[in-house]
């Protein structure tokens, strides 16, 4: 059993949104045109499926029923010159036979269907594997983002997440090639790559280094623009979001290891993405937080003035014209606090 990540820190507050920000409009291609009687496995059934229902079939055309559904793709992927796209394909099959050769016997992993064997996975990476390969040959780099990135939204299911974790790396390197959208697929894929890094490294050491880094280029990248994602929130503000968030982790850990001062310094950048963010809950949990910290510190009177804070921003109101007025008041004390310690 592996040990429980204990935080200094409310665990809520901490916490991850678990999904990534919605920069597309879904779209699934259409089921292709195989034909799906390769899951007749007996080929005598198959010869007497064809004699019934089809009338003149060429032998190229049996061979084709006869084929297993992935074999059919594969050979279409030949035919058309894509070898790119067929290469990929075949990589990430054997991928999962390798993942679940090494989970064994027993296993979740070993018990479900093959990557070969779900025919609308293959439909999918059929199409956009394909439509990637075919904007790279005409240098349209932000289409084969598009492509990319669209699998990597497709596999949102928990036994796919190493596939949607392979398209969003891939959407990542193909981003540094986009040069006509100011920046914007860009900026998408920084955040994409901050949430996987930041999953990996509380998995495996609890510092969130390299994802720090790629929010804050998300937030680089996004300054003065006007980008909103498929919900309506702005680039900006879940730069700021994710910076909050992300700094608040890295004191947690700097409060663990009592390194008092230095959780303050970085609690106090959290504070300052939390109020940029726009949001009144998440700049109050900021400023708990600090509050927190300063209180580890045995600096008690700065503890309690960052709490009064806290408490005028979640002050109970009964109208949205009083919420914002106790929220005014709670920026101008907020002002002159951070003018007295600076």
């Amino acid at each position: 059993m592996s040990p429980v990540k204990m935080s200094v820190l409310p665990q809520a507050v901490l916490q991850s949104p678990g999904e990534h920000p919605k920069f597309i409009e879904q779209h699934l291609c259409p089921p292709l045109d195989f034909a799906r009687i390769h899951l007749i496995k007996d080929k005598d059934a198959i010869d007497d499926y064809l004699a019934k229902n089809i009338k003149g079939v060429s032998t190229q055309e049996a061979a084709a029923y006869r084929n297993s559904y992935k074999k059919n793709i594969c050979i279409d992927m030949l035919c058309r010159g894509y070898h790119k796209s067929f290469s990929e394909l075949l990589t990430l099959i054997q991928k999962w036979n390798a993942f679940r050769e090494a989970a064994g016997p027993g296993s979740a992993i070993w018990h479900e269907k093959s990557l070969e064997e779900q025919p609308d996975k293959l439909d999918q990476l059929y199409h956009f594997l394909t439509g990637a390969e075919a904007a790279q040959r005409a240098g349209h780099y932000e289409k084969v983002y598009d492509n990319q990135l669209s699998l990597a939204c497709f596999f949102n299911d928990p036994e796919d997440k190493w596939l949607s974790n392979y398209f969003y790396e891939q959407s990542y390197n193909t981003a540094q090639l986009v040069e006509i959208d100011g920046g914007k697929r860009k900026a998408q894929a920084y955040v994409n790559m901050g949430l996987i890094k930041e999953e990996e490294e509380l998995r495996f050491s609890g510092h969130v280094t390299k994802a720090a880094e790629h929010f804050e280029t998300f937030y680089q990248l996004t300054e003065g623009s006007s980008w909103k994602d498929e919900t309506g929130h702005t680039y900006t503000s879940l730069a700021c979001q994710h910076l909050w968030r992300i700094y608040t982790l890295l004191a947690d850990k700097m409060l663990e290891n009592q390194e008092h001062q230095e959780a303050i310094k970085m609690l106090l950048k959290a504070l300052k993405m939390a109020k940029e963010g726009g949001d009144i809950k998440m700049h109050g949990e900021a400023a708990y937080c600090l509050s927190l910290a300063y209180h580890f510190s045995g600096e008690h009177e700065t503890a309690l003035a960052v709490s009064l804070f806290f408490d005028l921003a979640f002050s109970v109101s009964s109208s949205a014209s009083s919420a914002c007025l106790a929220f005014a008041e709670y920026e101008k004390l907020g002002e002159t606090w951070l003018m007295d310690i600076s």
